[in-house]
């Protein structure tokens, strides 16, 4: 029976549309579909062109009848919610009562509370014995309320929830956000860097059917969620990869998006509707979209609403509008929404002035929102975002809710509190209101024995982090032995890393747990000899002969391949490696990433996930290739790399070294994978690698602790007059001018290699620390510990700025001279780079004769060249 559709006044289009309900009623709607686009198709054949919108109306995507029963005791979740909320509030207004300005966020949680709740209550699973949990990425901005929620857990004391943001108190506090440095048994993801939670879920959804596919773990079911508010959506991150998501047919992945209509200024579109927006972006996309706008108190008047007049009406209100109705009166809702057609008159004549300013939108109405989760996790094929329109500041009344003001809101008077207490039904009597205390009901209260229940039903608290650890078996030593005897056929350190790869991906001990990770650029590194060793991991295999086919080194995919070839997007890649780098903690295997990439467009494009990688406890190695500023010939300003290793000082568990030769990358990576995977050091890796061919040197014996510490030295004369210091692409600079020097101006000098200025840095910062607060003891730093006996001034050359190596100039005894390439790049051949930058031998050589006061003249450097800086 022809039941769904609004009456027409067209007779005509009136017939159409109940010969489309009955074919719905008879065939079902698959049917009608499959006629519908031959319809359309044959239309577009006779000329006829439809508007394309890729939106549908601004109702509930899930109608009434297809809603399920919600299973659990809708009166108990919401006084569990209300105890909640208001703990999660008390947490933060105590905090800024006990320290003015410390902080916190009291709206967003009140918002997304319901979207929570009804996760924890029935579908957020918990890791078991036999089950490995979900994950989910909490929107940052609400870590009030999942600390309050594990208060009535049991899970953190009142001490501790009444320290939040006072991590340095004398007893335990909460960290602002979700921090796994900070928290690292509690929190799993930082989130709150806006749109990184994002990105990094998506490829954190793709890495567990890499783990899968590669057989390194059965195949589980669990989920990825990711909570994000409406206004992060704004980041190009959030929105970057969701064509990665469809294509990958990620259905383990649920994005609930907080469409609180408010970010932290005003409205997100104020003159728009960002549900409609974030609708269009991710159906595009390929992604199954659910919306939750309306509660179930709008239900009765859209069942009325038989010509569509009240659905119309929804659409065309914007966002700001939908805010002002928020804050304003009865009166202003119905001479704003309703008036002006007299069938939405009717519909306002229906509803007394309470009624209408409780007409909840859908992400408060738990019924919705359960019906939306259902229907997410039980999608197949594709990733699903649920866009739920929700208040900010719900609940806070006239001192918040909806209000432009609301993000910032800290702080709530007595009047504000009691409202709060009275709407929720917290039971806190109006002598101890103005205390602000927090409420646990008793262990045999009805609340805590049902959350209790719920929790174990789905296994286990969340969230929860795993931290125990068991180590790998270290690989053979032969491995890495072999780069110690050099070599005299010319190769670049990136040649030598990619052999070093090759033979740890054979070793039968780690080799299936390597992740070699690069964004589009393997032929660039010469890599595509792994191509056809370990395959590049495609989900669906390779549906196609590659043009290539015929070569050894085809461009082959496979289901079970190993590398994850990225394409070009570094902020993808650095994604994967963080879901590779943190699997020992989420997944319990202790994967290793490998990842390459050009230098420059490494810590410049994705520097705040590399800050990310670091709270996460990530492990694994990084690669800047191509790196320093004058070993990559002729690409120019853009892709030359002068200061990767600067900003890899900012970073405090990221380990840097910029060798120079085979033996000392060997010894570094074989150290790296020791302190991470045998030893469980949480840091991870940056190794900076060259494109530029060279003989490689066999190491000098004992040198290898020099090299892990951050230098040692190369070459020795016993007549040394001055130290010069060399790293990287420039060590080899730095030989031929100790060559000039001696045979030229007779005069002898050492030459050490600096692998780790960060290490020589951290260690010396550490020992003045150490000196300083213990007045009686003279630490020396390593750095000085070298050179405390050497004679002369030292020379430190660098294809990096020269803030990195003038970063030891306070421990370096005597004088020191830093050359250095800071500047912009240019397009010309090494040998041009390094005249224009003055770091190659002739101007280290006259560097070292300056220092001496001898004169240099015979060099004949152009003394009046423009300094390089500003050219």
């Amino acid at each position: 029976m022809a039941t769904q559709g609004f009456q027409n006044t067209d007779p005509e289009k009136q017939d159409w549309l109940d010969a489309l309900d009955e074919l719905i009623d008879s065939a079902g709607a698959e049917r009608a579909k499959d006629i519908l686009h031959d319809l359309q198709v044959s239309a577009h054949r006779k000329g006829v062109r439809l508007p394309f919108s890729a939106n549908t109306p601004y109702i509930n995507t899930i109608p009434v009848d297809e809603e399920p029963a919600y299973p659990g005791d809708r009166e108990l979740e919401r006084r569990i919610k209300s105890l909640i909320r208001w703990n999660a509030m008390a947490m933060v207004v105590r905090a800024n009562r006990e320290e003015e300005g410390i902080g916190g966020h009291i709206s967003s949680y009140q918002s997304i509370a319901t979207l929570y709740e009804v996760g924890f209550n029935h579908f957020f699973r918990g890791r078991t014995d036999s089950f490995p949990g979900d994950f989910i990425y909490f929107q940052g901005h609400s870590s009030p309320g999942i600390y309050a929620r594990a208060f009535l857990e049991g899970r953190l004391p009142v001490e501790q929830i009444d320290n939040f943001r006072h991590e340095l108190h004398d007893s335990p506090g909460l960290s602002s956000y979700p921090h796994p440095w900070l928290m690292p048994d509690f929190w799993q993801f930082p989130t709150v860097s806006m749109g990184l939670g994002p990105v990094t879920a998506i490829y954190h959804a793709r890495f567990i059917h890499y783990l899968e596919d590669r057989g390194l773990r059965e195949p589980a079911g669990q989920k990825i969620w990711a909570f994000l508010g409406d206004g992060e959506t704004d980041e190009p991150e959030t929105l970057g990869a969701l064509t990665l998501a469809s294509r990958e047919k990620l259905d383990n992945l649920i994005f609930v998006v907080n469409c609180n209509l408010q970010r932290l200024d005003g409205p997100v579109r104020g003159n728009g509707k960002v549900i409609q927006e974030l609708e269009a972006a991710f159906r595009g996309a390929g992604w199954n979209v659910i919306k939750v706008v309306w509660g179930e108190d709008w239900d009765p008047l859209l069942a009325k609403d038989e010509d569509g007049a009240l659905v119309k009406r929804m659409g065309e209100i914007v966002d700001g509008e939908y805010q002002k109705y928020t804050v304003a009166d009865a009166q202003y809702v119905r001479e704003h929404f309703f008036s002006g057609d007299e069938r939405l008159e009717k519909f306002s004549k229906m509803l007394s002035d309470t009624e209408l300013k409780r007409m909840r939108r859908g992400g408060h109405d738990p019924a919705k929102v359960y019906a939306a989760y259902k229907a997410a996790v039980e999608h197949k094929g594709a990733p699903t975002v649920i866009l739920a329109k929700t208040v900010k500041g719900y609940g806070l009344g006239a001192s918040g809710e909806g209000q432009n003001i609301t993000h910032a809101q800290k702080k709530l008077g007595e009047e504000a509190l009691r409202e709060f207490r009275s709407r929720f039904g917290i039971p806190i009597s109006d002598a101890e209101i103005d205390e602000i205390p927090f409420y646990r009901p008793p262990e045999d209260s009805p609340e805590i024995k049902y959350l209790m229940k719920q929790r174990e039903s789905l296994g286990s608290y969340v969230p929860s982090r795993l931290t125990d650890f068991t180590p790998i078996e270290m690989p053979a030593d032969k491995i890495f032995q072999e780069f110690d005897g050099g070599s005299e056929r010319p190769v670049s350190t990136t040649m030598v890393f990619v052999r070093l790869l090759g033979k740890i991906l054979k070793d039968p001990g780690i080799g299936k747990l390597i992740v070699p990770i690069v964004p589009d650029e393997a032929r660039t590194f010469g890599m595509d000899a792994l191509f056809r060793q370990c395959g590049i991991y495609s989900r669906p295999g390779q549906l196609y002969e590659p043009v290539d086919a015929d070569n050894l080194l085809y461009y082959k995919e496979a289901k079970d391949g190993q590398i994850l070839e990225e394409g070009i997007t570094e902020t993808g890649a650095f994604s994967s490696f963080v879901a590779a780098g943190t699997a020992y903690a989420n997944h319990g295997i202790n994967t290793i990433p490998f990842y390459i990439y050009y230098s420059m467009f490494g810590f410049q494009r994705i520097g705040d996930l590399a800050w990310l990688a670091g709270d996460s406890r990530c492990k694994g190695f990084l690669f800047g290739a191509t790196a320093g500023r004058t070993t990559l010939a002729g690409e120019g300003l853009q892709h030359q790399d002068g200061n990767s290793h600067l900003t890899a000082l900012t970073i405090p568990n990221m380990v840097a070294y910029d060798p120079a030769y085979a033996y000392e990358l060997a010894a570094i990576i074989k150290d790296g994978i020791r302190r991470m995977y045998v030893d469980n050091e949480q840091v991870y890796y940056y190794i900076s690698v060259l494109n530029e061919n060279y003989a490689q040197p066999p190491a000098p014996e004992g040198c290898e602790e020099g090299v892990l510490k951050g230098m040692y030295k190369f070459q020795t004369s016993d007549k040394a007059e001055a130290q010069i210091l060399g790293s990287g692409p420039i060590m080899n600079e730095a030989i031929e001018a100790a060559e000039i020097l001696r045979e030229q101006f007779g005069v002898e000098t050492n030459i050490w290699s600096v692998t780790s200025y960060k290490n020589l840095l951290n260690d010396a910062l550490d020992a003045d620390r150490h000196n300083r607060l213990h007045p009686k003891e003279d630490r020396k730093s390593y750095v000085f510990q070298c050179l405390e006996n050497e004679t002369g001034p030292v020379i430190a050359a660098s294809d990096y700025m020269k803030a990195l190596p003038s970063s030891i100039a306070k421990w370096v005894p005597g004088e020191l001279t830093v050359l250095g390439t800071d500047g912009f790049g240019r397009s010309d051949g090494r040998e041009a780079l390094r005249d224009h930058f003055e770091v190659d031998a002739r101007w280290i050589a006259h560097a070292v004769l300056t220092a001496l006061g001898k004169d240099a003249s015979a060099l004949e450097l152009n003394a009046e060249k423009p300094n390089p800086v500003g050219e």
